[in-house]
């Protein structure tokens, strides 16, 4: 899709922000969507260090959300897709998001559409087509592309950047045969990680787009994945209920713990050390403590929801757990230890 075509079909997607502000302290218990009274698909949740903001997919909302963890104020942009009613499990609309070079980029699963929006006031700058139905959409920092994940095809769409506001333009595909589920970058290592579907992590080189080793990560249903990039430590998630480390240099498992059960969307807390396994059918969330050398430790275990199964924290000790049914993200000071 050319510059102008991306722009040309921004007229079809209106964007309206609404603004709230939980007030109090501490932390809000829930964070409630706008719109999402009946329940809201979550797939995806993440944490923009650079903007400060976590940001939250709102799926069939067809919206949204970045919360501010010091003042809990909420945007939500809406109108990014069409509309759906939740019938649980995974949902359709904007249900993946991450932040880089200044724009949030975000998939609208309905339209197979990859949007470049404007973090100030969520307008839609550039748009393109997907190629796939997507999962993942992650900001290649090192390379300055757009990667999304289309697992039906067995394949990473790869996008490259041009011009400002920036026009994600295709280019080229990553083969990912068993795969991909789930996707993080890791900066200092040019890489990037992925999971086939049963028992192995993949990593991929950033610079020729190619898978550079499988690892043996010893789960039934590889899910989730964290980095710890410092200490070098890949967490994988085990849908069965259990968290892995493996060595993000060899892919060596140097640790693995059962917690929990129906784990899918994990998150790590480099500052605390903790990684967080959160359960969707145990209804629970799962704080490890990561030792020196990658072991895992059971720190604490959270009551959250029922189908609760994706998590991220912030710099601030917050944890936060989708509850789909519910339509919100419950917020969870992480006080393991204390």
């Amino acid at each position: 899709m050319t510059r102008r075509s991306a722009r040309s079909a921004l007229g079809v997607l209106a964007c309206l922000t609404l603004t709230t502000v939980v007030s109090g302290q501490p932390a809000p218990e829930a964070i409630p969507v706008p719109g999402g009274q009946s329940g809201v698909g979550f797939d995806d949740l993440a944490y923009a260090a650079e903007l400060h903001r976590v940001i939250i997919p709102a799926a069939g909302t067809g919206s949204l959300l970045l919360v501010n963890p010091g003042d809990w104020r909420v945007e939500a942009f809406a109108g990014l897709s069409e509309k759906k009613t939740f019938q649980g499990g995974h949902d359709d609309g904007v249900t993946s998001a991450d932040f880089g070079r200044g724009f949030l980029f975000a998939i609208d699963r309905t339209a197979r559409r990859l949007l470049v929006m404007q973090p100030e006031d969520g307008r839609v700058a550039a748009a393109a087509r997907l190629a796939g139905n997507p999962d993942y959409v992650r900001f290649v920092a090192p390379t300055g592309e757009v990667w999304v994940t289309e697992p039906d095809d067995e394949k990473i769409e790869v996008f490259r950047l041009e011009g400002n506001p920036p026009a994600p333009i295709h280019d080229g595909n990553i083969e990912v045969p068993g795969g991909p589920e789930a996707l993080i970058v890791d900066v200092a290592r040019a890489r990037s990680y992925s999971n086939l579907w049963k028992g192995t992590t993949v990593a991929i080189s950033l610079r020729n787009r190619s898978v550079a080793a499988k690892w043996s990560n010893g789960c039934e249903g590889s899910r989730g994945l964290a980095l710890d990039p410092d200490r070098a430590f890949l967490f994988v998630g085990c849908g069965e209920g259990a968290g892995v480390t493996l060595d993000a240099k060899t892919g060596k498992v140097l640790s693995r713990l059962k917690a929990g059960s129906g784990v899918d969307v994990i998150a790590y807390s480099p500052g605390l050390r903790h990684l967080y396994l959160p359960g969707g059918k145990s209804a629970t969330l799962s704080i490890l403590s990561v030792g020196a050398g990658g072991a895992l430790a059971l720190a604490g275990e959270v009551p959250t929801a029922s189908g609760g199964h994706c998590a991220t924290a912030d710099e601030r000790g917050h944890v936060y757990v989708c509850d789909p049914r519910g339509g919100k993200i419950l917020v969870i000071p992480d006080r393991a230890g204390e």
